[in-house]
This record gives C-alpha cells, structure tokens and sequence, in this order.
C-alpha cells in the first residue's frame, strides 16, 4: 500500500513554496508508504509518493516517468493483470521498471480515458501528461483503495490518498467515488465503471453456480503476486477461512513464473486477532490447524483497544460506530504482522455483500430485494469494509488484497440469479458459498453462523465500548448533540465519543460529510430497514441485534 498526493493548476504557475508544502502533505501519508519516497514537480502539478515496497522493490519507485518523461504517474495499487498487458505490448512500449503499475502509462498514451476498463486491480492513481498540461485521475471500481479531492483559494486542485493531507490547506474536500475518473476538463468525477449485473432483469433468470469455486480460485491466485513476505487473515469467519484455504493450496510455487519456479515463500502465515477465548480465536485456530499454516494469535485487552481508539479515528478518518469497532482490533492486529516482517495480506471481505452473508438478509422479502440490497452494499464498501481493512493495516504499512472483490471474480458471482442466494429453513447465508468449498476447510467452519467481526473478536469489546461511551460522554453533552453536530447528528453516546475525536483531526462540514450517517441493523442500510417492522426500534448495527437469527458461539 502506498500513499500520493497530487497538486494542478491548469492556468497559474505553481507558488514556489508549493514543494515543501506537497512534501509536509505527503509526509502524512507516509504510514502507508514506509519504505520510499518520490516526488515531481513542474510548473503546473507536482505528484509526491511515499512508497510500500510489494512488487519490484530494486526499481519500482514512483513517481513514474514514461520512456519521453512526458506522462508522470503516481499510483496507491497493484495491477494484478499486468503481466498479461505487458506480454500483448501492442503499443509497442519500452518498460523501464518491473513494476505492475508501469503498464498504465502506454494504456494512457493509446487510449487516454477508457484505459480504466482495461485494468483489474484495485487503485487509486494521478498521472500528468505534460505534453498537454492535462491530467488523469482514477480510482478502483470498489473502492478498496482510498482517495480524496480538494479545491484550494488559489485554484488549486489536490488528490491525496487520506483526508489528513488535505485538511488546512483545502476549503472544500471530498471522496473521490469509486470507479470514477477526472480530467482537468471534468467539473466533477465521470463514472467509467458499469455492468448488467446492476440491473435486476439481466441477471434473474442466470442460474450456473457450477464454477463458482474456480472463478474464486483464480481471483485468489492472481493476488498473490509478491516480491515480499505475506500472509493471510484468518478470522475463522467462512470468508477468511475460504480465502485461506486457496492461498495454501498455491503458495508452494510462484505465481509470477506461471507456477514454474518454487515460491520464496511457501510457508503461509496466518493471523487473527481477539479477546482471550473469542468466537473468531477458537475457529480460527481450527482452521490453521487443518491447513498447517504458521498461525499466530493476537491477543488484546479492553483496555488496550481503548487506548487505541484516538489514533484509530486519526488513521481511518472516520467516526461510524461498526466501522471503529471492526477497526480496533484490526489496527493492534496490524502492528503486529509488520512486527513478523510481513508486508501484504489478504483477506475475506466483500463476500456478505456479494451473497447477502449478513444475518438481516433473513428477512429479505423477495430475490429482486435481496439482490438491490446487495448492490447497495457493494457500493458502500468504500465506506466501510474497504475503508477499515486498507485503512487499519496502512497504519502499520501493511498491504491488504481481497479476491472477492476482484472484477471478475464480481462479474460472475453478481450474475448469478439471487434466488439462489437468498435464505431459506433449509438453507444457511452464503449457502452456495459453502457448498463451493466444501472439503477445504472444516466443517464446523463451513456451516458457521456469520460473526461481524466487531462481535467475534470479543462480545465483550462492544458492550465495554458502549460502558466507556457512556461514562466520557455526560447527559447534558448528548441533549446538545444537535446543536453541536448539526450535520450527520450522533445517534448514542458511542457515537458522539467517536465523533467528538473525528472533529479534532478533521474539523468542518466537508470532512463530516465524507463519513457516512445512517440507520442500520446488523450492518443493513437504511432502505433494508423495511423487510422487518422490529427493526424500525433498533439502532445497534452488531448482528448480535439480530436476536432470532443470531446464536453467541460462547
């Protein structure tokens, strides 16, 4: 994971001192990017890069100059199909550097904007086509990687990877959307990423699950090109335990030789993390056991997690009440596998979204439901999920990948007709899921019920939260909550807390509304909240609210 920061201004030279204040920018991002740092500068956009070593170390680093040094690029990503663009070379291009990210410049050069539908890979990058004082910015289909826009009083246009860049020197930010563009021609990002499956009709009636399994294996085996050591995040959830299983099964040889050579790494890593005796700990060591990876336990206390919350809110640039949760462990997990010397790992998110894996999709009244909420939740990963797991792991400088989410693994699981998805007596969520795997992990994992991730770390870590909210946050300071927060006004004390942190990194409107602010029941959205009359009351996104559905594991 890297982080970038870019300045434009199409019409005025850049102010002299523009330079040292790209770098006091860039230098906040440099959690992310640890190991190098590179900047460019001309007269109209400067791109500064602070570089995570995953692909090529020797001559990778950024920003990248095309062979005539007249398109730059800085780029927060991996390319995963760069290997196979690099062996058409129709463009006939001289590649300076190994780098799967290099290959977007001769994309650029020959196909300027439609590029991006060339790409699978998940990315966040700016490039400058000095040639015609131009620029192209772009972002992942999902949004697993982050990134912000801002507009300065002198004219300036700013792209950063975290909000914390842009804050004092911008007088407008924004979330740059996923699968979105922008050129300097564009007033607003111009969506480039669009597929049937956001249409009911086109996918009702597709049945086939029968290569389910091989689409997912794929994803995975794509994303576990490195040049570095990595590992994987083994919850014990289905998810991790799914993904887990498939890095084992191709980590002997290396995927960058076509499985011709012995991999450098063959021994996996494993990690999980929770409160002594957690639901997610005792799965998670089973399934380590049966697939003999290296598996370490990390352990937290309250107490510890508490502490944490402040730089939590700092580095994930956010105040939502499941996203912290989620967050806390991740990030103390985090510290620790750069600890071990691993530097990219890859996790189990996107598949709730993907197969309604949540337990309040239970109440999905019809397929038609059940697959426009889905929909909603995948374009509200960038918010969450995606946020919680690249955001808590680039603290530490840690790379996360997540197979589910690749595109083409979407495009085939997303089509599948969502009657097959949905819950039944007979049938468990993600059910076709499971039966995919079957034989890969044990079955008491297999048939697990969904844990949230806050909830099986630990059922503990929330309760003692809201206890902790409770006590910081006095009665008279929440009657006032609205005339405080007037915008995305809290709805518990926890909330408030979180959002009374968020305000001393991240004053004003604009960074508020960069965080979303809805209803929820058991990570639902808010138009979910229909299905159930019960569930108009609630407030609580745990699944543990959830409580017909819902079983403690301990």
């Amino acid at each position: 994971m890297c982080g970038i920061v870019a300045i434009y201004n199409k019409e005025i030279k850049l102010d002299k001192d523009m330079r040292s204040k790209s770098l006091s920018m860039s230098k906040k991002v440099r959690h992310r990017g640890p190991d190098w740092s590179g900047i460019y500068t001309s007269d109209n956009a400067i791109l500064a890069h602070e570089r995570l070593s995953i692909v090529d170390v020797k001559s990778g680093k950024q920003p990248i100059l095309s062979n005539n040094e007249e398109i730059i690029l800085a780029v927060n990503g991996e390319i995963y199909n760069h290997k196979l663009i690099r062996s058409d070379n129709k463009f006939e291009y001289k590649y300076k550097t190994e780098s799967d990210c290099e290959v977007i410049i001769p994309l650029y050069d020959n196909l300027k904007n439609d590029l991006l539908n060339h790409l699978n890979g998940i990315f966040a990058f700016f490039l400058y086509d000095k040639k015609n004082n131009s620029f192209l910015v772009g972002r992942d289909p999902i949004g697993v990687i982050p990134l912000y826009m801002g507009e300065g009083s002198d004219g300036n246009k700013y792209f950063a990877s975290e909000m914390k860049c842009l804050v004092g020197f911008c007088s407008k930010i924004k979330e740059f959307p996923p699968g979105h563009y922008m050129t300097e021609k564009d007033k607003s990002p111009v969506k480039y990423y669009k597929r049937n499956w956001m249409n009911y009709d086109d996918v009702k009636n597709y049945s086939s699950t029968s290569d389910l399994r091989n689409s997912l294996e794929k994803s995975v085996k794509s994303q576990m090109m490195s040049d570095v050591p990595f590992g994987v995040l083994l919850s014990g959830g289905l998810d991790s335990s799914i993904i887990s299983s498939i890095v084992t099964k191709y980590s002997k040889n290396r995927i960058e030789s076509g499985d011709k050579k012995k991999a450098w790494w063959p021994r996996i890593h494993s990690f999980a993390v929770g409160l002594e005796n957690s639901p997610d700990l005792i799965a998670a060591r089973k399934v380590a056991d049966h697939l003999k990876t290296v598996h370490h336990e990390i352990h937290f206390t309250i107490q510890e997690a508490l502490d944490s919350l402040e730089d939590v809110i700092y580095y994930l640039e956010t105040y939502d009440v499941t996203t912290v949760r989620a967050s806390t462990p991740m990030y103390l997990m985090a510290r620790y596998i750069k600890s071990m010397g691993i530097k990219m790992v890859l996790s189990g998110e996107g598949a709730d979204e993907i197969f309604g894996g949540y337990l309040y999709f239970h109440k999905a009244p019809s397929s038609k439901e059940f697959h426009e909420e889905t929909l909603r939740k995948i374009n509200k990963l960038h918010l969450y999920d995606c946020l919680r797991a690249n955001k808590s792991l680039a603290a530490w400088g840690v790379e996360g990948r997540v197979p589910f989410l690749d595109i083409d693994f979407l495009d085939y699981s997303m089509n599948i007709d969502p009657s097959h998805k949905m819950i039944t007596n007979e049938k468990i969520e993600k059910n076709i899921l499971r039966e995919s795997f079957n034989g890969y992990i044990p079955e008491s994992v297999l048939w697990r019920q969904k844990e949230q991730f806050s909830d099986g770390v630990g059922y503990s870590w929330i309760d003692s939260l809201k206890e902790y909210a409770d006590k910081q946050i006095s009665d008279m300071d929440f009657d006032d909550r609205v005339e405080r927060f007037p915008i995305n006004t809290p709805r518990s004390k926890e909330e408030f807390l979180f959002r009374k942190i968020f305000e001393k990194h991240f004053p004003g409107d604009d960074c508020a509304l960069c965080v979303p602010s809805s209803k929820s029941v058991a990570c639902s959205t808010e138009e979910a909240l229909k299905w159930d009359k019960e569930f108009e009351n609630m407030i609580d996104p745990s699944g543990r609210s959830v409580k017909k559905v819902h079983k403690d594991s301990y």
